[in-house]
């Protein structure tokens, strides 16, 4: 067998190495046309002139258009985020209650509030908080792009929450009804710090979902970064290159987003590790304890 071999697929032959190369020269020398012939045309147009880049040197551009708006987009995706956690965990948790009505009720807010966009959720919400004046004329925009958010983003990771509990062992929960223990006590001790960490990943990736929708707040005039740059390329003649620089910080944005929830993944299942080794040796000890003469290392 050879050394690559894998139990998930066979290994590739020298044919088929060769082929796989092949394809994959195939595909860089694509990607580096297409990128050559974006270059020239944005040359040719004297998009990457001195002149047009200049204004990023001026301090005075960052305080006026970008940072203001990188402020926006960290906001409403931070206020957003934590309220969608929030929401998901309860209407997950209510999704799988044991009263039938309380699940129908629960299961078609979600699924309505999953399938409207949230382009034209900020915008009814916007129009109605300003037709009743609910907030004050400063803060519309971003109630509006904040529950919008909200409520589409805990929707899906409702969902995301409800999958993850029904995807641990039911031996669990039949052995901590045996033990007498109440439904709130199984959700909150032993079902839901097993399923956050095995949904971490998705839950990161919702996350970044919803700081990327933040942009969608430039519709209803909320100051974020994508809006930011479009007056600053308006103001400057330069749109193609503010709008690159706004590219740029939101590939940024995202990924330490996914850095921190990624690091935070990792010492949640390392506690996690670490509290199951404890329990195995505090099992030890309780037995070698209660029968000194018994062999661990043989004990079945």
């Amino acid at each position: 067998m050879s050394s690559g071999a894998s139990v998930l697929f066979d290994a590739p032959g020298p044919k088929a190495r060769l082929r796989n190369n092949f394809y994959s020269v195939l595909v860089v020398v694509a990607m580096a046309a297409v990128v050559w012939v974006l270059y020239r045309g944005f040359a040719d147009k004297g998009q990457f002139t001195a002149e047009k880049w200049k204004p990023f040197l001026e301090a005075e551009v960052w305080s006026t258009y970008l940072l203001p708006g990188l402020r926006g987009t960290i906001v409403a995706a931070l206020l957003s985020i934590v309220l969608a956690l929030i929401l998901g965990m309860i209407f997950g948790v209510l999704r799988l209650s044991d009263h039938r009505a309380v699940r129908w009720v629960a299961g078609a807010i979600v699924e309505v509030a999953r399938a409207i966009p949230v382009l034209i959720l900020m915008i009814f919400l916007f129009a109605v908080y300003s037709d009743y004046d609910l907030f004050k004329s400063e803060d519309l925009a971003l109630a509006a792009v904040v529950t919008a958010l909200t409520v589409y983003n805990g929707s899906v990771i409702a969902e995301i929450v409800r999958a993850g509990i029904r995807s641990l062992p039911k031996g669990q929960t039949e052995a901590a009804v045996a033990l007498g223990m109440r439904k709130s006590q199984l959700m909150r001790l032993i079902l839901l710090p097993q399923a956050i960490t095995a949904m971490l990943p998705a839950l990161i990736s919702q996350m970044v979902v919803a700081l990327k929708d933040s942009a969608l707040g430039y519709q209803i005039t909320y100051v974020e970064i994508v809006r930011s740059g479009q007056q600053l390329g308006a103001a400057e003649q330069n749109t193609v290159p503010a709008l690159m620089v706004i590219a740029v910080i939101m590939i940024a944005l995202n990924s330490a987003l996914t850095l921190v929830a990624t690091k935070l993944e990792q010492r949640l299942r390392a506690r996690k590790r670490g509290k199951g080794a404890g329990a195995v040796v505090a099992a030890d000890s309780v037995i070698t304890d209660a029968a000194p003469g018994v062999d661990i290392a043989t004990r079945p």
